[in-house]
């Protein structure tokens, strides 16, 4: 509980009665390596905050290929920016997780009762779209091994953790190619 009190201090200030409010509303969840915390298709009106474990975004192509589309690991919080709306990818454990869950009614309640809640959590997920976009555009304008590089510097603690074939995937390589980088490099 306290990795998710520290992450939200650094986007604005909250007192001990406010922390024990948003404590109050937490819902803890672990999932198993492998286990979907949201299936495509499901409404996904929570918002979660990652204790432990990697997570990762995941979808299918008109091929039928499984693409990894973006990963979080420890101290992130995830939300659908499209509420009320199905998601179009899976969101799915890549290791053993553990998750503080805030439904949607005690997330609404927290933003009606804390004074900058709004101002605190619109700080958290600028911050997590301009890295979103950041790792993103950095995936389409670099060469494979600048982007696997690149990845290494980003997630350091997710190369010996997830398998190679989701990073190829994000990567958008092949498992081949990612293991010719790695060799190349190392």
């Amino acid at each position: 509980m306290k990795e998710l009190v520290n992450f939200l201090l650094q986007f604005g200030d909250l007192n001990l009665q406010q922390i024990e409010l948003i404590e109050s509303k937490t819902n803890k969840l672990e999932l198993k390596k492998d286990e979907y915390f949201i299936e495509a298709g499901s409404m996904f009106n929570q918002v979660a905050f990652i204790l432990e474990g990697i997570l990762r975004i995941c979808y299918y192509n008109n091929k039928g290929e499984e693409i990894t589309k973006y990963f979080l690991d420890e101290n992130r919080l995830l939300a659908n920016p499209y509420k009320g709306e199905p998601l179009t990818e899976y969101i799915q454990a890549v290791t053993d997780c553990k998750l503080l869950v805030f439904y949607q009614k005690d997330w609404d309640e927290l933003s009606q009762t804390i004074i900058n809640w709004d101002s605190i959590t619109n700080k958290i997920f600028q911050k997590a779209l301009v890295e979103k976009l950041d790792r993103r555009s950095a995936l389409i304008t670099e060469d494979a091994t600048t982007r696997y590089l690149t990845f290494l510097e980003k997630f350091p603690n997710m190369v010996n953790q997830v398998p190679l074939s989701y990073i190829a995937s994000y990567l958008g390589v092949t498992q081949q190619s990612l293991s010719r980088i790695r060799k190349s490099i190392h």
